[in-house]
């Protein structure tokens, strides 16, 4: 849970580092609007695929770990 906290803290100051930047361009106001709306869809699409990795990972770390305990139950045991 805290490696997708941290993923998510970082992304969204990206985000916001970025949202600055654009508003802060000598654009027009349509334009700014649709630059600001596609790289926030792009964000929110890398949040999720970051999100899920790190969901995948956890889940895959924790079917190892049971694998671990299970092998070594038998040694535990006697």
């Amino acid at each position: 849970m805290k490696t997708t906290n941290v993923i998510l803290g970082m992304a969204a100051a990206a985000m916001v580092g970025a949202a600055i930047g654009m508003l802060l361009a000598p654009e027009k106001g349509s334009a700014l609007q649709k630059k600001i709306k596609d790289e926030a869809n792009k964000w929110i699409d890398e949040v999720k695929r970051l999100v899920t990795t790190a969901q995948d990972t956890g889940e895959v770390a924790e079917e190892e770990v049971e694998k671990i305990k299970s092998n070594l139950n038998p040694i535990i045991e006697n």
